[in-house]
């Protein structure tokens, strides 16, 4: 046998899978040194997460409220929308029954037929409009 391919020779360690040496992770996951600058920056780390946190925790809460806000506007919209289409209905109704008494009121008025336009439309009296138009107010 080979001396390297000696399966109970413990002289030698593989490295696991998954496993690199330290110098080989990228810089951002690298562990900072323990020193006094890491508790400054664990206390930041922790603070900003807090602050995140709490923002975050507001912009659902306004997300909600304006969600809410729309819904109930929505709601008054449709109120105010099936009122109004049952005033239409109603106006409609009012204006077809109208309409229904003026076919059946004008056979018997005599007043409103064409042959008689000087009821319609009355004629002016000359002397009347010239006495407004020759004398205005201001004179004596």
């Amino acid at each position: 046998m080979a001396q390297g391919s000696d399966s109970n020779d413990t002289s030698y360690k593989s490295p696991s899978p998954g496993s690199r040496p330290v110098s080989a992770l990228p810089p951002s996951r690298q562990r900072a040194p323990t020193c006094s600058h890491s508790s400054s920056d664990d206390a930041k780390k922790v603070m900003r997460r807090e602050k995140n946190r709490i923002a975050a925790q507001k912009s659902r809460m306004r997300q909600t409220q304006k969600a809410d806000s729309l819904h109930l506007e929505s709601e008054n919209l449709e109120k105010e929308n099936a009122a109004l289409r049952k005033e239409v209905k109603q106006l409609s109704e009012e204006a077809k029954y109208l309409a229904s008494v003026l076919s059946s009121h004008e056979p018997l008025c005599t007043g409103l037929t064409p042959q008689n336009p000087e009821i319609l439309f009355p004629t002016h009296h000359g002397s009347y409009h010239h006495q407004h138009i020759t004398i205005p107010h201001y004179q004596h």
